[in-house]
């Protein structure tokens, strides 16, 4: 079954972090579809239960938003994507890849959207999906319909978060080891996957995703900003958003590999790469089958 009604390129091209909408309620058409895709979303790639719910929005949930930083500045958002994912190792990666994938259905079909990370878990959000004691929410994204005129404080959000700026491929991407970086040419036919990983949204526009190619195979490893998740944990009790945002940059991989023809799966093989630093760790590698 096709899941997407344009290239997924387009789509993941399209797709911004949009903090104003109209305000208008979203047609129970486009409803329909969305809660067709969250309903078959249960199982992540690395094998987490994911409970993803769309919900419409009120007023306690915009005000829940309210002291998260640049959360605080959506407006007129009239739907939630709510998941709530069970405990396990590879939780976090599976979160953020179906959530990128509703996401990405969401831009298909013409809706705006924007990640919002945070600790949801006691508030409004958490009532509205049921959440279980071995749940936790790591993050929600608001929906609805682009305003036509994005008003100034979007700009300005997006460029003190460094939105627009993306990390050249030399910095992102390897061939073999971390000492030689790959260029767009060598990598034939995963040159359209790896972009696509590089304009993937993260929290902060961190990009903490670092590529090794190893033959047919991509190992995929977290650069971990220093004293970030600390911070994060600590202070705004949020989950953490760097894996979170390695599960987007896989399913920014997966989704454009399979477009281009490619085929594989994900496994734990971590091989003998001298990584970087100590803030350089293993996640999961993509096998070409």
């Amino acid at each position: 079954m096709r899941l997407y009604n344009h290239p997924i390129t387009e789509i993941i091209k399209q797709r911004f972090s949009c903090r104003s909408f109209t305000g208008k309620k979203i047609d129970p058409a486009l409803i329909e579809k969305l809660t067709q895709l969250l309903s078959d979303s249960t199982i992540g790639p690395l094998g987490t239960h994911v409970r993803l719910e769309l919900v419409s929005a009120d007023e306690h949930d915009l005000t829940a938003l309210k002291g998260l930083g640049t959360y605080g500045f959506i407006r007129g958002a009239t739907g939630f994507i709510i998941g709530a994912a069970s405990q396990g190792d590879r939780n976090l990666e599976d979160y953020g890849y179906l959530m990128e994938r509703a996401i990405l259905l969401a831009t298909d079909i013409g809706l705006g959207t924007c990640w919002l990370g945070g600790s949801f878990n006691k508030g409004n959000f958490s009532r509205k999906i049921s959440l279980k004691e071995d749940e936790i929410i790591p993050a929600v994204t608001a929906v609805g319909y682009i305003a036509d005129k994005r008003r100034w404080l979007d700009s300005l959000v997006r460029r003190s978060a460094g939105s627009d700026n993306r990390l050249p491929w030399s910095s992102l991407f390897f061939d073999y080891s971390f000492d030689t970086p790959l260029d767009a040419v060598s990598s034939g036919t995963f040159t359209t996957p790896l972009e696509m990983v590089r304009l993937a949204p993260s929290a902060s526009n961190r990009q903490p995703w670092r590529i090794v190619r190893d033959g047919n195979d991509w190992h995929f490893y977290l650069r971990r900003t220093p004293g970030y998740g600390e911070r994060n944990a600590s202070f705004l009790k949020l989950a953490d958003l760097q894996r979170v945002d390695m599960g987007i940059a896989m399913c920014h991989f997966d989704l454009a590999a399979h477009e281009m023809g490619q085929s594989g799966e994900w496994t734990a093989t971590e091989q003998i790469i001298g990584k970087p630093d100590e803030l350089t760790e293993y996640t999961i590698t993509w096998k070409h089958n």
